[in-house]
């Protein structure tokens, strides 16, 4: 686990982003994007353990900033899609592409049952983590 977090650490933003204040739920957005292709701004909420209203807050930074954009639902006009722009693609491939390439091909080979093990096993350890707090006990 130290060495997932600092690989992450080392991973410098691009150019593009250096200005904004991006904190882990954007990179979270943003690599959600990038796995899995548009998607609602409820989606996103659910998959980021968030209210929709903190998602649309943060998808309005990235909006202004031409990183993502917001479009109707053609098949529900009150909905939103949210999906990286074509500007800021290459920029956002560049940066956490490699670590979307290496969770593909480290949770491929693995089954549905496999993966939630994974995931819910690394879910476990943050929660445990943040509970405990940094300090030295």
């Amino acid at each position: 686990m130290p060495q997932l977090v600092g690989r992450a650490k080392r991973t410098s933003p691009p150019a593009e982003l250096a200005g904004l204040a991006l904190g882990p739920r954007h990179l979270s957005l943003l690599s959600y994007l990038l796995l899995d292709g548009p998607t609602t701004v409820n989606a996103l909420a659910t998959r980021l353990e968030v209210a929709p209203t903190t998602v649309s807050l943060m998808v309005a930074d990235l909006d202004r900033a031409g990183i993502v954009e917001r479009r109707e639902d053609p098949d529900d006009r009150r909905r939103r899609i949210v999906s990286i722009t074509a500007a800021g693609r290459p920029a956002i491939e560049g940066w956490l592409g490699p670590g979307t390439r290496a969770w593909r091909v480290a949770l491929g080979p693995l089954s549905p049952t496999e993966r939630h093990l994974v995931v819910s096993t690394l879910r476990a350890y943050e929660r445990a983590a943040g509970e405990q707090g940094s300090g030295p006990r």
